[in-house]
């Protein structure tokens, strides 16, 4: 067995996806009846055999606790380590936080508020030194571009490209056969002091590793997620709910219409209401007499006469009377 290091940066604040990330990380937050971080893990599910994944979580403030007990409750077979990333100055200062972990053997670099579909059996290849996933995308100017060539090695990383004219964007997903050569390669990069608006980002560390010799190949992918902002999470959630992740829907249930897909906790209580497309239900909900369609809702939400879409709800929120698109944070209440 060959040990792979996967580091997972989620020092963020989360500032776009208030009021939910005032009482918890970004990536516990919920999604087509898992967190977010759920799926991210499940991402290596399709590593080869003959590696043994460890993880390392680099974390802000306050942060390490509940995402450690989520791991205890759900993940406990996995092996992992805490790094804490207190003055957040970019992807290459979280990694270099973790270089006692990352500086052995082969790793794995992934965000933990995006999610990709891929077919990690490429890592079988020994002769890939190092690879970045990309997506085409219509306008990659907010993401980092990858320049290759014909064989689609790459030639250089760019981040926030000026024009669109290349348009493989950088899903942010990233492995390197030699972690080793990352770190010094951050090293360099800030000895240098390369940075832009003030951050260390992770391309230019790349960069470096390139103009050193590392060769590097793109592999490309259809599928990329992500919970940056809620209406990107709302089309997460109908995505993977239409790819899998959905439910039948049986629940303590009296009088309701379901129309698929959709996941319902088996422990959540529904009368006399309509439920679906594409909704998320926690377990111990409580809905009765209301329409929901397009929306999350994590555990302990209570619903009584309303009609909503496009929402979502934090834990244990409660809402009485007619809305149309709600985001509430967790212990909401409102009529």
């Amino acid at each position: 067995m060959t040990k792979i290091n996967i580091a997972i940066p989620m020092a963020g604040l989360g500032s776009r996806m208030r009021p939910h990330t005032w009482s918890k990380p970004k990536p516990l937050i919920a999604v087509a009846g898992k967190t977010f971080f759920d799926y991210v893990l499940g991402q290596f599910d399709s590593l080869p055999e003959t590696f043994e994944p460890e993880y390392i979580f680099i974390v802000g403030p306050n942060q390490q606790e509940q995402v450690e007990a989520h791991l205890q409750k759900y993940h406990s077979e996995k092996i992992y380590h805490f790094i804490l990333q207190s003055d957040m100055r970019g992807q290459s200062h979280a990694l270099y936080q973790a270089r006692e972990f990352l500086q052995s053997g082969p790793m794995i670099m992934t965000f933990s508020d995006t999610l990709i579909e891929t077919d990690l059996a490429v890592l079988k290849d020994s002769a890939l030194q190092a690879g970045v996933w990309v997506k085409p995308v219509p306008d990659p100017r907010r993401f980092g571009v990858a320049v290759i060539n014909n064989d689609d090695t790459v030639i250089k990383l760019v981040e926030k490209p000026d024009s669109i004219e290349n348009n493989l964007a950088m899903v942010g997903f990233y492995y390197f056969s030699d972690g080793s050569q990352l770190i010094k390669a951050i090293e360099e990069q800030m000895d240098r002091e390369i940075t832009l608006r003030g951050e260390y980002f992770l391309a230019d560390a790349v960069n470096v590793m390139l103009s050193h010799g590392v060769k590097m190949r793109v592999q490309r992918i259809n599928v990329w997620l992500d919970a940056g902002i809620p209406a990107a999470l709302l089309d997460t959630n109908r995505h993977l709910l239409e790819h899998g992740n959905a439910n039948t829907g049986d629940c303590n249930a009296d009088h309701i219409s379901i129309i698929q897909p959709v996941y319902i906790h088996p422990s959540a209580t529904i009368k006399s209401s309509v439920i679906g497309p594409h909704v998320s239900i926690g377990s111990d909900c409580k809905i009765e007499d209301s329409i929901l369609r397009n929306c999350i809702l994590d555990s302990e939400v209570e619903l009584r006469q309303t009609l909503i879409e496009e929402s979502i709800l934090g834990n244990k929120v409660q809402v009485q009377g007619n809305f149309t698109r709600l985001n509430l944070g967790d212990n909401s209440a409102i009529r």
